[in-house]
């Protein structure tokens, strides 16, 4: 079974050049973008744009490249294209539609419809639907396979033609024609694009008094939603918790602040993380304070092949400071942090990436990922199939198959492990 995954979203804000800047300074993006910057996103721009790109990379990017071994260098289009294909996948070149995804993702907000999904055996799968969205209100449910996106049929499509269809700023309202297991007839609803506050984090108590903590990503909220749902957690059980599941399984990433912010709550000392660049600001060292959120209560990180960047982070923080075991299969192994780079009017940026991470231990995890403690490989499951697991019951509303349940080998191996500490 092969799995791709994409959330469908289109998205708009507004912000001052200042505080552009500001953030550009402040904050070192590691967003999974799968996009590199190529040549053809920047035949429309102007020279001192390509002049800007041209001196941002020659001064911050991570590494040296045959453009920083001459202070003087004037480049023509294709020479521009073979110096562009030198740079890391991560590196883009991001137009205002761009920018304000990234600003929107940073701050846990979107517009659009409010699903995500896979390719699954070559069907378009709907795998989440996020909570408050159009299509949750509509009654579009996990495991919808889509048949069409506005009269045009999804059949052999890619993940991403079925994203376009849905983007598509000519409609309003989307069209979704969807085939659910149990009907005969294909399912029709009208979703109409709406602004999204994402929640980056929810939190179930478990039976045996221990606590599960779901970190979907890492936007400038996380920090607060954690710490409110462990507080939430204690409060409900009315004593200690006697450990914590942190699920960072199929987490792109975030901000690294937040990463290291979180990080620090549940540590007590110790390194967090270190970047290394080839400019003096690239080079940072971040180290936890006292005071651990949990006073030393166990905790298990689940970790997956779709956990990258930030949740990598967290999680090697965790495991390197023998803080936490950790459960799951091989992590993505993103270990490098992008910086913003306004250009020309601060409408448009480049998006560099000007260093690498290690972890506490000292280790790269470029193209490598995090080792689990514990391994387990499994299939991805829903959010549905991690409550009925959490919880011990089935939901009336969601009926599912017994092999189903038990199918979260991984949450399974986590509760088992925290029952033993």
């Amino acid at each position: 079974m092969t799995q791709q995954s994409t959330h469908i979203a289109t998205v708009k804000t507004t912000y001052t050049r200042a505080a552009f800047l500001l953030w550009a300074l402040l904050s070192l993006s590691i967003f999974c973008f799968s996009n590199a910057l190529h040549a053809s996103s920047i035949k429309d721009l102007k020279s001192q744009q390509i002049s800007e790109i041209l001196f941002n990379i020659h001064a911050y990017y991570v590494d040296d490249l045959s453009l920083q071994k001459t202070p003087h260098y004037t480049y023509s289009n294709q020479q521009v294209e073979v110096l562009l294909e030198q740079l890391d996948p991560y590196s883009k070149y991001l137009n205002e539609n761009d920018l304000n995804a990234l600003f929107n993702n940073t701050n846990g907000q979107y517009t659009g419809v409010g699903i995500e999904v896979k390719n699954i055996d070559e069907h378009i799968t709907i795998v989440d639907v996020v909570k408050n969205s159009p299509a949750k209100d509509v009654g579009i449910l996990a495991g919808d396979i889509i048949v069409s996106v506005n009269n045009k049929s999804t059949q052999a499509q890619s993940l991403e033609h079925v994203a376009a269809l849905i983007k598509d700023p000519s409609f309003n309202t989307v069209a979704i024609s969807i085939s659910r297991k149990g009907y005969q007839q294909p399912l029709n609803f009208a979703v109409k694009r709406s602004e999204i506050n994402l929640e980056s984090a929810t939190s179930e108590l478990l039976e045996s008094g221990a606590g599960y903590l779901a970190i979907h990503n890492f936007s400038n909220h996380t920090l607060h939603e954690v710490a409110l749902h462990v507080a939430a957690l204690k409060n409900d059980y009315r004593t200690p918790l006697k450990g914590l599941v942190i699920d960072l399984r199929d987490n792109p990433g975030g901000t690294l602040q937040s990463a290291v912010a979180v990080s620090d709550l549940f540590l007590q000392s110790g390194t967090i993380v270190t970047t290394k660049g080839r400019y003096y600001d690239a080079n940072q060292a971040y180290y936890a304070k006292r005071g651990d959120i949990l006073k030393g209560a166990p905790i298990i990180v689940l970790i997956n092949e779709n956990s990258a960047s930030a949740a990598e982070i967290l999680a090697a923080a965790l495991k390197d400071n023998k803080r936490a075991t950790v459960v799951g299969n091989q992590s993505y192994g993103k270990g490098s942090v992008q910086s913003l780079i306004p250009l020309g009017d601060g409408n448009t940026a480049l998006k560099l990436t000007t260093a690498k991470y290690f972890t506490p231990s000292g280790a790269s995890i470029e193209g490598v990922g995090i080792t689990p403690d514990v391994a387990i490989a499994q299939a991805t499951l829903s959010q549905s199939n991690k409550a009925v697991i959490i919880k011990n019951k089935q939901n009336k509303n969601t009926p599912q198959l017994k092999s189903e349940i038990l199918g979260d080998l991984q949450l399974v191996k986590a509760k088992q492990l925290l029952s033993m500490q």
